[in-house]
């Protein structure tokens, strides 16, 4: 029998529960099952597929068919044999043939010109991002050679390194012997190689810039405080936090070096001294265009995507190692 108000006792309520549903079924509506995932709809999931397929059907198409065309190419004859299958003799003849061996020793050069190429580029976009003085104004100057066609670069620096052109008279005002600039085969390709970096590494000095701004300035800060010279930043700091740019601008300028330097290799050299100038690419239109021997030619082809192949994967792997990556 109740005394006066006393309240009737309160049962506590088990951890989970808000009410008095029973055990088990807390938060649980009667009679209904657990939510169902919304999945996305068939579309949704074939959007992606749909967005790249246009790419994918334009780089089949334009790329890999033509190549593999050209491959199949290389295995047949030229001339009185053209269409009929000759096996490996287009590359045993390439083998043979002391141009194309002088071509794949520039290739050699090339591949010890590169750190020259991207190094170059590196530095100064180095110095624009530490706002050296004028630092905008370089920006537009370096570019500025990006712009300019291969035929008009080469036609200037044949001016420039003629034999009785400004440079060699500057040296000869310098007490030094002109020197046949275009016309030595020890020098001619390392001048070829230099104009082309020159006329070109506008465009790897962007990506530089661009890879910088993925850099986390708070390191660079800490480098300054620790007293840390430019060297040792750009060793320690700067080389392992660009590590990928710098592996996209090796590969992509050695491919470049390849496959774009037919404009001023015939523009300034057409080949020579003695075939010293030859590259790949300018054997590849030599046999095209000039000796009629397209099989020839597409065998040649062939060898220098092998090369840029290889050459770029093995780029990626030494670069990623040296950048402490797996």
């Amino acid at each position: 029998m109740p005394i006066g108000n006393a309240q009737p006792s309160v049962r506590p309520v088990p951890a989970g529960r808000t009410d008095g549903a029973p055990a088990g079924s807390a938060g649980r509506r009667r009679g209904a099952g657990p939510r169902p995932v919304r999945r996305g709809s068939r579309a949704e999931r074939f959007a992606p597929y749909v967005l790249v397929a246009p790419a994918i059907l334009i780089i089949v198409v334009l790329r890999l068919y033509p190549l593999l065309l050209g491959v199949n190419f290389s295995f047949t004859g030229d001339g009185e044999r053209n269409g009929t299958t000759v096996g490996l003799d287009n590359y045993l003849e390439l083998l043979d043939d002391p141009l194309f061996r002088t071509a794949l020793s520039n290739v050699g050069l090339l591949v010890l010109l590169l750190p020259v190429a991207v190094a170059i580029p590196g530095l100064l976009a180095t110095f624009i991002y530490l706002r050296v003085p004028g630092h905008r104004f370089y920006r537009s100057v370096y570019f500025f050679p990006a712009v300019l066609s291969p035929v008009i670069v080469g036609a200037i620096f044949n001016l420039l390194l003629a034999f009785d052109g400004p440079v060699n008279a500057g040296l000869e005002a310098a007490g030094i012997s002109p020197v046949d600039w275009l016309g030595k085969p020890g020098v001619a390709m390392f001048v070829v190689v230099g104009v082309h970096i020159w006329a070109t590494f506008g465009m790897a000095l962007v990506v530089f810039l661009a890879g910088f701004a993925t850099l986390d300035a708070a390191l660079l800060d800490a480098a300054r405080v620790d007293g840390a010279s430019l060297p040792q930043v750009i060793r320690h700091v700067i080389i392992p936090g660009l590590s990928r740019t710098i592996a996209f601008v090796a590969v992509t300028t050695m491919v470049g070096m390849l496959t774009s330097m037919f404009g001023l290799l015939y523009v300034m050299t057409s080949g020579g001294p003695e075939g010293s100038t030859y590259l790949p690419e300018y054997y590849i239109w030599i046999q095209q265009g000039q000796m009629n021997r397209p099989a020839l030619a597409s065998a040649a082809s062939t060898v220098l995507f092998v090369i840029m192949l290889v050459v770029g994967l093995l780029q990626v792997k030494l670069l990623r190692r040296a950048g402490g990556e797996d």
